[in-house]
């Protein structure tokens, strides 16, 4: 039986992250469009997470009656979470795609289940197998094809930089999001986090560190215009609100390093996405690299041991 209910927690997780990558993949091609009509980074990113924390913040009241001091208990989590897993990941995210095609800028981020690998072997001592540097070595070399260093093509240093910090903040949000030990339901670390991210986004922007600028006229996409609160609620609702709490469950189901493998399914959307509504595809040799990138972190994937961190830690009563 306990078989059998393994399966079946592992086959929903499954169904559960890959809804939460289809969710995530679509930020970067609506928040292009908000960006291209003169929105910057720092602005888009700020209604998106604030979108985000309100339509969060009633079921996180709810789910949070009588349980106020788990949220005291795991105040450090919560402050990482919000700091990293959302405010610098999805800041630095926009602020790639400001400067590179969506496809790409989500690529070098989702090198973050080698992040992950990383920071298990130095954190707990789980040494990676020869397999997992293999795979390392494989998505390396296809990060730099799809950079299309080799033909002499300009490279937008600034966007690579902005996309390995959202990689970081991506790596922060798998390994926070598959703890079950803390007793936090998945709505409250998601609601709690996306909370804490507006309001440090809207200091930052208030005091001046994070350019902000709004337009208010139609919003252009391959398909036609529209009014500019349209993208705004489809990033805040489903790439954000909705991405997030799949994206929770699902890493407690699956762990933090078979979730991250699965999220890579993002980029497919991303790539999707960014055909739909902006027109972008990468080139042939950028293609090439682009699935060298996938298949390495696949390898590293395929060369980890099963851990005990894989299996779903007993939730305090």
């Amino acid at each position: 039986m306990g078989h059998v209910a393994h399966d079946t927690r592992v086959g929903a997780g499954l169904l559960v992250a890959l809804g939460a990558a289809f969710s995530f993949g679509m930020s970067g091609a609506w928040a292009r469009g908000l960006i291209d009509a003169g929105w910057t980074p720092g602005a888009a990113v700020t209604a998106r997470v604030w979108v985000a924390a309100l339509v969060l913040l009633v079921p996180t009241i709810l789910a949070l009656r009588g349980r106020w001091s788990v949220l005291r208990r795991n105040a450090g989590m919560v402050i990482g979470y919000g700091l990293l897993a959302v405010t610098a990941t999805q800041l630095f995210y926009f602020q790639a795609v400001a400067v590179m095609d969506v496809g790409i800028a989500l690529l070098v981020e989702y090198t973050a289940p080698i992040a992950v690998v990383l920071w298990l072997w130095l954190r707990r001592g789980e040494k990676p197998t020869r397999r997992s540097i293999l795979g390392a070595v494989i998505a390396f070399a296809g990060l730099v094809l799809m950079l299309d260093i080799l033909t002499g093509a300009r490279v937008d240093a600034a966007g690579i930089l902005w996309s390995l910090g959202a990689m970081v903040g991506a790596a922060t949000y798998f390994v926070l999001s598959a703890r079950e030990d803390t007793g936090m339901p998945p709505i409250v670390l998601a609601g709690s986090g996306l909370l804490l991210g507006a309001i440090g986004l809207t200091v930052a922007g208030l005091t001046g560190v994070l350019p902000m600028a709004f337009t208010f006229g139609e919003v252009a996409y391959r398909f036609g215009t529209v009014p500019w609160f349209v993208p705004v609620l489809a990033i805040g609702l489903l790439a954000t609100a909705l991405a997030y709490v799949l994206g929770i469950a699902s890493t407690r189901m699956l762990g933090s390093r078979l979730a991250s493998f699965v999220a890579l399914a993002e980029v497919v959307a991303a790539l999707l996405f960014g055909w739909m509504l902006l027109g972008q595809l990468p080139e042939p040799l950028q293609l090439l690299g682009a699935a060298l990138v996938l298949a390495g972190v696949v390898v590293v994937k395929l060369g980890e041991p099963a851990v005990a961190e894989e299996e779903p830690l007993p939730v305090p009563v």
